[in-house]
């Protein structure tokens, strides 16, 4: 098939790109920069907020896959722009170029969007997605690792030391990034399921507690950790410090710790995709231990 990716240069949809490719698809993929050349892919140069880069982007396309969007930012305007109004845009250039196949990447903080301005801003994203007349898919990943991640990144190194550092209770669901691109193009078949929302996982029941996650991500590295509790008016704190040393550029925004701080983000079961269609096939230890070796090889860790 001939895809449509936008985000295809960060970490999940450089995965995606990739997989895409040694599947045999032709993709045109969004991207703000130049890029070098790549077999199979087109590169259209621009951004959510640029209509002419769109409309070339989804000409004659069989599907798009819609990736981008802000994971953090300073205001409620800059979650809206990138989360809502670029799908909007996305919607509109699709109907523009005739596409019936809409694959859209949220995330499980739609589930509660009172919690933070991001789950807010993805949960109307979904509304846009769900009340257009396309065949669409929405996809909420939980907690999504593998090469090339930089959040994750941080609690690797920190496993590394023995101590991890987590909110005081809790759990949550994992999932590598290429298990979930394989996820997203096979809901890109034209058999494939419409207008559903589906939260895919590693296929284990409940997810992970944080002292598991700790034990885990350690233990891919050959070492012993443990959850190091934080508790929320801690990590509330962090936050407010981090806005005040790196300003703009803060990493642990308010939002953020608003959203890091809920005790349940492991995936509803009852919204797995059918065994059919797709399944985890990157066992949990084993993903971790190849990210860790990945993260060495690079000189991250």
């Amino acid at each position: 098939m001939k895809l449509a990716i936008t985000g295809a240069t960060g970490f999940v949809g450089a995965r995606l790109l990739a997989l895409a490719v040694r599947e045999g698809h032709a993709v045109t993929a969004l991207t703000r920069r130049s890029q070098n050349e790549r077999r199979s892919v087109t590169w259209v140069q621009g951004a959510l907020d640029n209509r002419q880069a769109l409309q070339r982007l989804l000409e004659g396309a069989d599907a798009v896959i819609h990736v981008a969007g802000v994971i953090s930012a300073a205001d409620a305007a800059s979650f809206e722009a990138g989360n809502v109004t670029g799908t909007l845009n996305v919607l509109a250039a699709a109907t523009s170029a005739g596409l019936r196949r809409f694959v859209h990447v949220s995330s499980l903080a739609a589930r509660e969007p009172e919690l933070s301005l991001y789950g807010a801003s993805k949960a109307r994203a979904e509304q846009l997605v769900q009340s257009s007349g396309f065949d669409w898919a929405i996809v909420r990943p939980p907690a999504v690792y593998g090469p090339g991640d930089r959040e994750t990144l941080e609690l690797f190194k920190a496993a590394r030391l023995g101590l991890v550092p987590l909110p005081p209770r809790g759990r949550l669901s994992l999932i590598h990034a290429d298990d979930l691109s394989g996820l997203l193009l096979a809901l890109t078949e034209p058999d494939a399921p419409s207008k559903v929302t589906y939260e895919p996982d590693d296929g284990r029941d409940g997810g992970w507690t944080h002292r598991e996650f700790a034990a885990a991500l350690a233990a891919a590295q050959d070492r012993r950790a443990l959850a190091l509790p934080v508790p929320a008016g801690v990590i509330r704190l962090g936050a407010g410090l981090d806005k005040l040393l790196r300003r703009g550029k803060a990493k642990l925004t308010a939002d953020r710790a608003a959203y890091f701080c809920h005790p349940d983000w492991a995936s509803d079961p009852a919204r797995r995709p059918p065994p059919e269609l797709w399944r985890p096939a990157i066992a949990t230890g084993q993903g971790l231990a190849d990210t860790a070796q990945w993260y060495f090889r690079q000189g991250w860790l």
